[in-house]
């Protein structure tokens, strides 16, 4: 995948990046990470203190709550809130809101300061573990899929910390929130996000009612040796797609090629609902049904960032639409040079692939959205 090693002769070239990127103005309508938000120096919640999740344990909170799905999540949650100190609980656990929800982006907190929630880094080991086994519980236990992939990209947060020296990266920053109260009844939200993440389900009665915008990125690229294990999220999503878009004919190919060139996904954070108003590329139902397997495997590498009995429901959705589905793309279809873009546009499924230049490291790097037009907030506006 012509994947660019972080070597130790480009280290001295870090001092400055993150610097950098905070004087940064805002991108043009459509970048990736949305706004700006928040002036003045950075909150004292954003401890910068690594919390690698792989190392804490989940057994006294997986003891307390042996139910399975959203009842452990309910329960769970109710844990965490019960052994929280009045500040961090009010900050944890807010009534239900859109606006709340949408506040969220891939820039660290050095650039994008408007996140809600308590992070990592505020919580106790237990308090920590209580959170993994929230994420563990709505996300799913596969492979490089749902909180494996979370775990991975949080431990990119600390690469970067370690190796940039700069503030603003680590795994302690991301923040957790709960919108709207955790019960068998009513709505609310599980907010998790921070640098290159953010994850939200939203469920109302107990039931899943979505599990978008769903963003995904990693800085580096390449796989790393960080908090006792190897990474490389996003390794699945880039394969799948190379694997779909490389094997389209000659012919498929240049109907899919876009003429513009995207230089980052154009449907991102604070940018609900700019979708073109024109459907681009290839009809997925017009290909060849060994053709369409592969891009509903590279749909599925996002569908399975879920528990799997929510995945399979979202997943039978987007396949009962693939026919009417558009898959294009701009620059190489293997999706190895920056500016690299894939895009999947169906009635209701909306997904993302955009390859950038490096910011702190040397090579290119991903970013990646899930959005779904009808379930985006739970379709609550």
């Amino acid at each position: 995948m012509n994947r660019i090693p972080v070597t130790a002769a480009a280290i001295p070239l870090l001092g400055c990046a993150c610097l950098l990127l905070a004087q940064q103005p805002p991108g043009p309508p459509g970048a990736g990470g949305g706004p700006p938000g928040g002036l003045g120096p950075i909150p004292s919640y954003y401890t910068n203190r690594s919390v690698p999740l792989g190392a804490v344990d989940t057994v006294a909170a997986d003891r307390a709550c042996t139910a399975r799905g959203h009842a452990k999540l309910v329960c769970l949650a109710d844990l965490l809130k019960k052994d929280l100190s009045p500040e961090l609980l009010a900050r944890l656990q807010l009534p239900y809101s859109v606006k709340d929800a949408g506040k969220w982006s891939n820039f660290p907190p050095i650039v994008y300061r408007d996140r809600v929630g308590v992070t990592l880094g505020e919580m106790s080991p237990a308090q920590e573990g209580i959170v993994k086994s929230l994420l563990k519980e709505a996300t799913g236990i596969a492979v490089g899929e749902g909180y494996d992939e979370i775990e991975q990209i949080l431990n990119a947060d600390d690469f970067l910390k370690d190796t940039t020296r700069n503030p603003g990266f680590a795994s302690g920053n991301f923040q957790i929130a709960f919108l709207g109260t955790p019960a068998a009844k009513g709505t609310w939200q599980f907010y998790f996000g921070g640098h290159h993440l953010q994850f939200s389900s939203t469920y109302r009665d107990g039931a899943m009612i979505g599990a978008t915008p769903s963003f995904r990125g990693v800085e580096p690229f390449t796989q790393i040796k960080q908090n006792g294990r190897d990474n490389a999220p996003m390794a699945q999503e880039h394969a799948a797609f190379a694997t779909a878009l490389v094997a389209l004919s000659p012919a498929e190919q240049s109907r899919a090629k876009l003429s513009q060139t995207y230089t980052d996904i154009i449907v991102g954070p604070q940018r609900e609902g700019t979708y073109p108003g024109t459907k681009a590329g290839v009809r997925v139902g017009d290909l060849s049904q060994d053709r369409r397997a592969l891009l509903l495997r590279a749909i599925e590498t996002y569908v399975g960032d879920i528990d799997p009995p929510d995945a399979a429901t979202f997943l039978a959705k987007y396949r009962k639409e693939l026919a009417d589905t558009f898959v294009s793309f701009s620059g190489t279809p293997s999706l190895t040079a920056e500016n690299d873009y894939v895009r999947v546009d169906g009635p209701s499924l909306w997904i993302e692939f955009s390859m950038q230049p490096g910011r702190l490291v040397p090579g290119i790097h991903p970013h990646s959205v899930w959005r779904d037009r009808s379930a985006d907030y739970g379709g609550n506006k």
